[in-house]
C-alpha cells in the first residue's frame, strides 16, 4: 500500500530541509526541533479530559515528573494507565505527547499518568528504565490516587517509550505484580547488533532513518554489547518473556523498527502471552502524534486505543 497521502506531504517538506547527525547534535537544539514537529501535527484545539494536574512521584535518583489526565464524568473508579512519551531516549516530553495522553485518556476512559523521565545524553542508561520502573511502582502502590482499580493497570508508550513500557512489563512480571496490558506503538525493541529487513528497506526518507537509529542506539548502549543485550535497553532479549502482560502491538509499515516490532510480538505470542498485533500500511515511525493531520493515523489511533479498552474492561476489583 502506497504512504498516506496526508504523510506523504508532510515528508515532502521534511526531506527537503537541511538534516545533520543525531550524533553531531546539540540536545537542546533537537528538542526544540520535536517541540515544534509535534506543535505541527498536533490537533489545534486541545482534546477535553477532566483534568489535567502536574506532579511528582519519587524516583531513585530523585522526583520524576508526571502529569495525570483524569477522564470527565462522575466515574469513582477507572483504568490507569502509565505513559511512557517516545523520542529516541533524548527528546519527547510531557509537552509532545499531550494530545497522545488526552486521547488515551478520553478514548480508554482511564486515568492517564504520562512519565517525564531522565534523558540521554545527560543521564546514562539505565536513568530512563529507573524513573519509568520508579514511577510505575509508585501508581501501582498508590492506585486509590488514580484510577483505583489494581486489577485494570495498564503501561503504554511510542518508540522509545514503547520500549521502556516493555521492559517496565517485564519487571513487573519479575516482581510477581500482575498488569493487565502493555500498549506499545513501534516498540524499539532490540539494540543488539541484530539486523532486520526494514532498516534496509525504510532507511531513508519516512521520518526516522536508519542513521538516526544507528546514533540513537550508539548512544544509549554506548557501543557495548552487554547492555544492548539488557532486557532494559533491549526487551526481545530478555530470557524469558512467559507470563507479561497482554500486549496491544502497532508497527508501521514505512518505519525502518517495523520488523523489531513484529518480532517483539512474535517473541510474545511464542511464550503463550495474549497479543494483539498490526502492521499499518501507509503509515510511518511516530504516527501516534499524526491522527490529527492524518486519518489513516486517526484510524489507526481509534482501533489501538479500543483494543486498550477491552483489555481494561475485565471485572472490577477495588
Amino acid at each position: 500500500m502506497p504512504l498516506d497521502p496526508s504523510l506523504a506531504v508532510l515528508l515532502e517538506s521534511v526531506n527537503a530541509a537541511p538534516r545533520g547527525r543525531i550524533a553531531d547534535a546539540d540536545p537542546a537544539v533537537l528538542r526544540e526541533g520535536e517541540r515544534r514537529s509535534n506543535a505541527m501535527v498536533a490537533p489545534t484545539a486541545p482534546i477535553e479530559v477532566g483534568s489535567v494536574a502536574d506532579d511528582t512521584v519519587p524516583g531513585a535518583a530523585g522526583p520524576v515528573p508526571v502529569r495525570v489526565y483524569r477522564p470527565g464524568g462522575a466515574t469513582r473508579s477507572a483504568p490507569t494507565v502509565v505513559f511512557f512519551h517516545g523520542g529516541g531516549w533524548i527528546v519527547g516530553d510531557l509537552d509532545t505527547h499531550d494530545h497522545v495522553a488526552r486521547r488515551i485518556c478520553r478514548d480508554a476512559g482511564a486515568v492517564v499518568v504520562a512519565v517525564h523521565y531522565r534523558r540521554l545524553p545527560e543521564d546514562a542508561f539505565p536513568a530512563a528504565f529507573e524513573d519509568c520502573l520508579a514511577a510505575a511502582r509508585w501508581v501501582a502502590g498508590h492506585i486509590d490516587a488514580y484510577g483505583g482499580l489494581r486489577d485494570r493497570l495498564a503501561v503504554a508508550g511510542d518508540s522509545a517509550g514503547g520500549a521502556l513500557a516493555a521492559s517496565v512489563a517485564l519487571a513487573f512480571r519479575d516482581d510477581g505484580e500482575p498488569l493487565a496490558a502493555q500498549l506499545l506503538a513501534y516498540p524499539a525493541t532490540d539494540r543488539t547488533a541484530a539486523e532486520y529487513p526494514s532498516y534496509t528497506e525504510n532507511a531513508e526518507g519516512y521520518l526516522l532513518t536508519l542513521q538516526d537509529l544507528r546514533d540513537l542506539t550508539s548512544i544509549l548502549t554506548r557501543d557495548d554489547a552487554r547492555t544492548a543485550d539488557d532486557f532494559r535497553c533491549s526487551p526481545l532479549r530478555a530470557a524469558s518473556h512467559e507470563g507479561v502482560a497482554p500486549a496491544v502491538i502497532a508497527t508501521a509499515a514505512y518505519d525502518p523498527l517495523r520488523d523489531e516490532g513484529l518480532a517483539y510480538a512474535d517473541a510474545l505470542k511464542d511464550a503463550g502471552v495474549d497479543v494483539f498485533v498490526r502492521d499499518y500500511d501507509g503509515l510511518v515511525h511516530g504516527f501516534l502524534n499524526m491522527f490529527a493531520v492524518s486519518p489513516a493515523a486517526e484510524s489507526a489511533v481509534a482501533e489501538l486505543t479500543g483494543e486498550l479498552t477491552a483489555r481494561l474492561s475485565g471485572p472490577q476489583r477495588a
